[in-house]
């Protein structure tokens, strides 16, 4: 129980200091903290929540960063197909 109330309160206050970040930075942060939690879960199942914690931050930090590079590129082409709609008026 005691577990629980402690990773209940440092997800709370890692989710909580989100509010000053960029999107991107938001994005790196709960993907790491998603993949931690989901590493450390999956560990707890296999015998090794330490390890599993490990290698969820590492997976979840690089889901992060590659979705984050998709959405930027998603933006700029909207921003590029914006540009050309304006220019032809």
């Amino acid at each position: 129980m005691r577990t629980r109330l402690v990773a209940a309160i440092v997800l709370a206050l890692t989710v909580g200091g989100c509010a000053g970040l960029t999107d991107t930075e938001q994005r790196l942060l709960t993907g790491t903290v998603g993949g931690t939690a989901g590493g450390a879960a999956i560990g707890a199942i296999a015998g090794n929540a330490a390890l599993g914690a490990g290698i969820g931050a590492g997976a979840g930090l690089v889901g992060s960063y590659l979705w984050n590079l998709h959405r930027q590129a998603e933006q700029r082409a909207f921003e590029r197909g914006v540009a050309a709609g304006q220019a032809e008026n």
